[in-house]
């Protein structure tokens, strides 16, 4: 499971990283062939069903790797991550939720250069998705490699979509609108008891980035300049969101948000069926099972803003790194290249954690692609029309900034949008610039 967008606690460690880390000791690549053994240090976030899934594929490395004694400390997020590498004591490998750092810890040097290794063994990075080379690397210098990745879609309520008449999921924006509007139900004081569709930007996986393929919206120039404020796709996006919110009306979202149960608990609002229409990514499906095993979904790509763009949507994922820092940088590489590289380990941990594999053998695998629902998001991830977030100097500043703006725009605080996008081009550049 992917978490999008930390904290801006977070965000400012990214930002200060490279100023408060000691220099990295010269990272002596060995020679072809030679052996390596010892103890190497990974740190991730997973916990419980997730965790126990790492725990199950380290146990393989491990008995084919004998001299290899791997330490894992789950559960630490990317703030501990970043805290622990500024101090000097940071594990020999960072698993990251959030391919959002990668421009910060290539730039900065917080993780290393891989390519020496990655030349050396002769690994093929063919194999991998275009869309995680793309992410994986910044300015030149690929210091991660893919674990996994995440497809955001959109999950259906079948049983709600039958009572309103509606035959299946709907393909564009306007059909979206209209659905949510069929499936909105209010209470007999207006207020709302059930809705087609939560528009509000921070709801759930509401994120601009993961609703930015609908429309193809680019959030940067060639030059790596902020494009929020030129790319029309932007408006195009922005003016179909605010005028569903304000048919459902800005205070009954807010009201009705309020009283909806935590993302990714058992009260999760698409599961107890008071959402019926949810922008979600793969790792659902497995909650889904878990914790509303009775609920009756559908799964399709995300509504575009015409159908020449249908069959997209986000995709993300989480990514592995050799800390600055690390004192077995030989043994980290070892289990980073078994864990992103080797067919069959990458295809038990997808299907033991339900993300989307990232090697071309293991996405074709037949065993993952015989369930529709977890197939529906490997399509997604292969759909040219898919899109990610290209990495920044900055980390995540640029779509943390941006999001204020859009909670704001949102809450109709915002009277003239034009302006009001020139303004968050401004305010993205600036602290892209500080940031970088």
């Amino acid at each position: 499971m992917n978490k999008r967008l930390p904290s801006a606690l977070f965000a400012l460690a990214l930002l200060t990283t490279a100023a408060c880390t000691p220099a990295p000791k010269e990272n002596k690549v060995a020679d072809p062939g030679a052996s390596v053994s010892g103890t190497v240090e990974l740190w991730h976030f997973f916990t419980e069903r997730e965790a126990d899934a790492i725990d199950q594929v380290i146990k393989d490395f491990e008995s084919s790797h004998p001299n290899i004694k791997v330490t894992v400390k789950s559960g630490q997020d990317d703030s501990k991550v970043t805290q622990a590498i500024g101090a000097g004591n940071g594990p020999d490998i960072g698993l990251s939720y959030s391919t959002d750092i990668v421009g910060k810890f290539c730039s900065s040097g917080a993780w290393v250069d891989l390519t020496p290794y990655i030349n050396r063994d002769k690994v093929d990075l063919n194999q991998l998705n275009a869309t995680t080379r793309s992410y994986t690397e910044f300015g030149g210098k690929r210091c991660a490699m893919p674990f996994l990745a995440d497809a955001y879609g959109m999950f259906y309520n079948k049983d709600l979509f039958a009572k309103a008449g509606i035959a299946g999921p709907p393909k564009t924006l306007d059909e979206l609108t209209e659905d949510a509007k069929k499936l909105t139900v209010r209470n007999s004081d207006g207020s709302l008891k059930t809705v087609g569709f939560l528009p509000l930007y921070d709801f759930y996986e509401n994120a601009a980035a993961h609703l930015a393929p609908a429309v193809g919206a680019k959030w940067l120039t060639d030059d790596g300049k902020s494009a929020v404020g030129t790319d029309p796709a932007w408006k195009t996006l922005l003016t179909w969101q605010k005028n569903l919110v304000d048919w459902y009306g800005y205070a009954n979202l807010t009201k009705f948000k309020a009283g909806l149960g935590d993302e990714f608990s058992a009260d999760n609002a698409f599961q107890k069926g008071q959402v019926a229409i949810n922008i979600d990514a793969e790792y659902r499906l497995a909650f889904l099972k878990d914790q509303a095993p009775s609920l009756k979904y559908g799964v399709a790509p995300l509504p575009a803003s015409d159908a020449s763009r249908y069959g997209g949507g986000y995709v993300t994922g989480n990514i592995m790194g050799i800390s600055k820092n690390a004192k077995n940088p030989e043994a980290a590489w070892a289990l980073i290249k078994y864990l992103t590289t080797d067919d069959a380990a990458v295809t038990k941990l997808a299907g033991l954690i339900k993300n989307v594999p990232t090697t071309t053998k293991s996405i074709a695998d037949p065993t993952l692609n015989a369930d529709p629902d977890f197939k529906a998001f490997i399509d997604i991830f292969n759909s040219p029309n898919s899109q990610t977030t290209p990495p920044s100097a900055s980390g995540p500043a640029y779509q943390e900034t941006f999001g204020q703006f859009l909670l704001t725009y949102q809450a109709g605080k915002v009277k003239d949008l034009n302006a009001g996008l020139a303004d968050a081009d401004k305010q993205v550049n600036s602290v892209m610039q500080l940031g970088g």
